[in-house]
């Protein structure tokens, strides 16, 4: 019985290989998990993002560093004029419109004027009657003096009475008066004259300056009046304003304006120029304060002419302790200090990429200030890390923190 029950025993080899396999395989996959859970955690996924100051790199132009005040205004054309008629008319043609470069003298619009023309007709008319009366009063002066001529000498020989002579002198001194009244007739017609001329010249409305359109304010068809006061007059044709004249006018608080001089440099920025600058300098101080605001008025003068300056632009004035030479003229990249870090003699900022933080190598120039000029590495409007701390590595995920 017993060498029977040996005789039946077997080793089960397909089971034990079964279960090595089974152990190689859970190692395998245990093995797996703690090499991707590595491979996760070192690449911060598994870490919380840090909270940063996010900053824009933006350009700075070096007269920042030379400022002594900054104030706001707006471009004001010295020059400007609501241009208007001295008669009351209706408007029958406008040749200008918004934008339109005049020259002083040149016709704007014409007013209707036919009755102006009758009275310069009828003026010439009543002149050339004059100068007809003028000639016929001589001719009866010529012939007056020559009847007075001959009767005097008649009257000296005893030849004519003394009452013919008197006639003869009357007649001639009559004629005198009629040639000086002829005269005055004529200067009075010609005054007359120019007064119909004058009327005719009031239908046209002429630019008083060298300008430029910036409103056109009535139409043909509308009446127009020096004082606008009429139902439905207009008062002015059009605005317009001396693009020479155009200066920038600013408050400065009276704190502040012992800072101010004439003559003293400026820099202007347009607000619909933010990356322009134009140089400038003090025109005036107006000599009195707006007790309102504690401020005094100021204006600077632009030192060059440019066509996109217009009337009421928003602008800024730096009052600059120097003239800006022109190498100071050109805007540069600059960032603050704490940005940067520093390895091995080179410099580093966190690019903000994706939501991470991107180790970034530039090349830094000049202090200007309080920033430090970037020549390259990264560009205007790149996103950097303000003041990245010790513990942010390159890669790592992070959070703009709220302000």
């Amino acid at each position: 019985m017993a060498s029977e029950d040996l005789s039946k025993l077997r080793i089960d080899k397909a089971g034990f290989n079964a279960g090595r396999k089974r152990g190689w395989l859970r190692w395998t996959l245990i093995a797996a998990v703690i090499a991707l859970t590595a491979i996760v955690y070192f690449s911060g996924a598994l870490t919380p993002p840090q909270s940063v100051e996010v900053v824009t790199v933006s350009q700075v132009f070096p007269s920042q560093t030379f400022t002594l005040l900054n104030a706001s205004g707006y471009v004001v054309a010295q020059r400007k004029a609501a241009v208007a008629s001295k008669i009351t008319g209706r408007l029958i043609s406008i040749s200008v419109e918004e934008g339109s470069v005049i020259k002083k003298g040149a016709v704007i619009a014409r007013l209707e004027g036919e009755d102006a023309e009758a009275l310069k007709d009828q003026a010439a008319s009543k002149l050339n009657i004059a100068y007809s009366n003028l000639e016929q009063a001589k001719a009866e002066l010529n012939e007056a003096m020559l009847n007075f001529n001959r009767n005097k000498e008649l009257f000296d020989q005893g030849l004519v009475t003394k009452a013919q002579f008197d006639a003869a002198n009357a007649r001639y001194k009559k004629a005198i008066a009629s040639v000086n009244g002829a005269e005055a007739e004529i200067n009075s017609n010609k005054a007359a004259l120019r007064a119909a001329s004058i009327a005719i010249e009031y239908t046209l409305i002429r630019a008083p300056f060298d300008a430029v359109v910036l409103t056109k304010n009535a139409d043909v068809g509308d009446i127009i009046t020096p004082l606008g006061a009429a139902a439905n007059a207009k008062a002015s044709v059009v605005t317009i304003a001396d693009m020479e004249s155009l200066q920038v006018e600013v408050d400065v608080s009276e704190s502040n304006i012992q800072k101010v001089k004439l003559g003293q440099p400026c820099e202007i920025q347009l607000d619909a120029f933010p990356d322009l600058r134009f140089r400038g300098e003090v025109h005036m101080i107006v000599p009195t304060a707006d007790r309102t605001k504690a401020t005094i008025l100021v204006k600077v003068k632009f030192k060059e002419k440019d066509s996109r300056i217009l009337p009421e632009m928003g602008a800024k004035v730096a009052f600059l302790e120097k003239p800006v030479s022109q190498e100071e003229a050109r805007p540069r990249t600059a960032i603050s200090p704490s940005s940067i870090i520093n390895k091995d003699s080179k410099g580093f900022v966190f690019l903000v990429k994706d939501s991470r933080a991107i180790e970034t190598p530039i090349k830094t120039g000049e202090k200007m200030g309080d920033m430090v000029e970037v020549l390259d590495g990264i560009k205007p409007g790149d996103r950097i890390i303000a003041k990245p701390s010790e513990r942010l590595k390159n890669g790592a995920k992070i959070k703009i923190a709220e302000k």
